[in-house]
């Protein structure tokens, strides 16, 4: 039965999908319909005859139809399509309610769906069946890194060792026998290790002999709250995977209080196991990179300078970057492999920003969105106000540390500076997030020269204590023969980064916005 036509104005900004070029990016390949860019729309988008169910995508992707919470059970990640569109309610990432528990408390029936990257079917339960292998309860998932996404050619350094012995993973890797990196999102932190160290002791290093009290302590009070375990066989393949607790994960989604994890999640990741509350933290952390990566452009960019520089947040201050322990165009050939799977993740959320758009007749062609070769061409409205209105917008940790640094860029006094805080509180006295930047906002968006320049120092600050704590965290939990191995591996891929430069890779640094006189 086709579902009703939804009026333009009661659609929230961010409730995408809401356009043709939404339902372009976001259907399954076998019925992606011609995608019409925002520039070129003459009239409101018509839903779909299949309804949500043409939008999902994927059939492994819970949708807000099922009143279950987060998926335990193979079955409970297949969705049951809503046969009538939710409205979401209007501007949710302003006010977002994370007291939540299924699907259907989310703030639309097909919220987040971009966050599904499609990857082949057997290579994908592939990977589900390494998750089966544990018993301690493992309530979000995703994997990612070179094992799952290509980044580049084959190996220089020579064959590649064999790291699974199943058909699907050695196939999906082209036989490059790389290891598969995990996170697992697990609501009690020490009750899991409890569970995994009776049945998997020897994926922990003698840190384990001090039982699961002292691994839970390690992994939520060092570094960014994330106990990792690397080079384990588990169902015949090689994997690396990360244990965090879900507040941590969440928290450091919406507030990017370390970037740690909110910088993984905003590159291509397989979702292997969903969470509502997850979800809709993630939403808010893609949003919030797209966001800086606008602050941080000129007027007019690619998408590969736009995808390249959202890769890029993340390694800012990553203390690897600095060190001969990773190929120095990482970012370039992340993107440069990966630029459709990039395109699934912000195409959407740019589509319904109001302040950027696709400039590009080509993205009217149907191949467009699984079309590597093509390199759009976006613009941005450079007006202060609405610059203004991304910086309040960033998320909230972050922001504190921003609104810092330029107090002492400025030399605000600070009777002056709490008084512009006040303007720039999250809340106003009912408790309603305010929706518009204050002045400090406006005069951090107008320092165009420099802005790119300030905010890479505070997204180094955010992220290098972190970061270098987890590295150093890191000895413990692994042990010293497998750090060693893993350092050894990361030199191996910065000399082979060193000799093969990728060509027509994306721009790191993209031009500096200058201010438009």
């Amino acid at each position: 039965m086709a579902t009703p036509r939804i009026p333009l104005h009661q659609l929230s900004r961010h409730a995408w999908p809401a356009t043709a070029l939404s339902r372009l990016l976001l259907a399954p390949r076998a019925t992606r319909y011609r995608p019409v860019a925002r520039p070129y729309a003459t009239q409101s988008p018509q839903p779909s005859s299949g309804g949500p169910k043409d939008l999902a995508g994927s059939s492994d992707i819970p949708t807000s139809s099922s009143n279950s919470p987060a998926p335990s059970t193979p079955s409970s990640l297949t969705p049951t399509p809503s046969n009538a569109p939710s409205i979401p309610p209007p501007d949710w990432d302003e006010n977002p309610n994370f007291n939540i528990s299924a699907f259907s408390q989310l703030p639309h029936s097909n919220f987040g769906v971009n966050q599904h990257i499609l990857i082949n079917n057997e290579f994908k339960e592939a990977l589900r069946q390494i998750l089966w292998q544990f018993r301690a309860p493992i309530r979000y998932a995703f994997a990612y890194g070179s094992g799952v996404f290509p980044q580049g050619g084959p190996n220089p350094s020579g064959p590649p060792n064999r790291t699974s012995s199943n058909p699907a993973i050695v196939a999906a890797q082209g036989g490059e026998g790389k290891m598969i990196d995990f996170i697992f999102g697990v609501s009690y932190t020490q009750h899991w290790h409890s569970l995994n160290l009776q049945q998997h002791r020897d994926h922990y290093s003698a840190l384990g002999y001090l039982g699961s009290a002292v691994a839970s302590r390690v992994q939520d009070r060092w570094g960014a709250g994330v106990y990792f375990n690397p080079y384990v066989t588990v169902n015949g393949t090689l994997i690396k995977y990360g244990v965090v607790n879900l507040d941590t994960l969440c928290r450091d989604l919406s507030e990017w209080d370390t970037l740690y994890l909110a910088g993984r999640l905003q590159k291509p990741v397989k979702i292997l196991r969903d969470d509502p509350r997850v979800r809709l933290a993630n939403q808010i952390n893609l949003l919030s990179a797209l966001r800086t990566a606008l602050l941080l452009l000129p007027s007019t960019f690619t998408e590969q300078q736009l995808y390249g520089t959202i890769a890029g947040i993340s390694y800012l201050g990553d203390p690897r970057m600095s060190l001969p322990t990773e190929n120095p165009h990482k970012v370039a050939n992340i993107v440069r492999h990966q630029l459709p799977n990039f395109r699934r993740l912000y195409a959407p959320l740019v589509e319904n920003l109001p302040n950027v758009s696709f400039q590009d007749p080509r993205c009217s062609n149907p191949s467009w969105a699984d079309d590597p070769t093509t390199d759009a061409q976006l613009k941005q409205d450079m007006d202060s106000v609405k610059r203004g209105n991304m910086v309040q917008r960033l998320p909230k940790s972050f922001r504190a540390k921003l609104y810092s640094h330029y107090q002492r860029k400025f030399k605000i006094p600070d009777q002056d500076f709490e008084r512009m805080m006040e303007v720039c509180r999250d809340e106003d006295a009912t408790g309603i997030r305010r929706r518009h930047g204050g002045e400090l906002d406006q005069r951090i968006a107008n320092d165009l020269d420099n802005l790119r320049k300030e905010l890479g120092v505070v997204i180094k600050r955010t992220i290098s204590w972190p970061s270098t704590s987890q590295s150093i965290k890191g000895v413990l939990t692994s042990g010293f023969r497998r750090t060693r191995r893993y350092v050894v591996e990361k030199i191996g891929k910065w000399r082979d980064g060193r000799r093969t430069r990728p060509t027509g890779a994306p721009s790191e640094e993209p031009q500096k916005p200058k201010s438009e006189q």
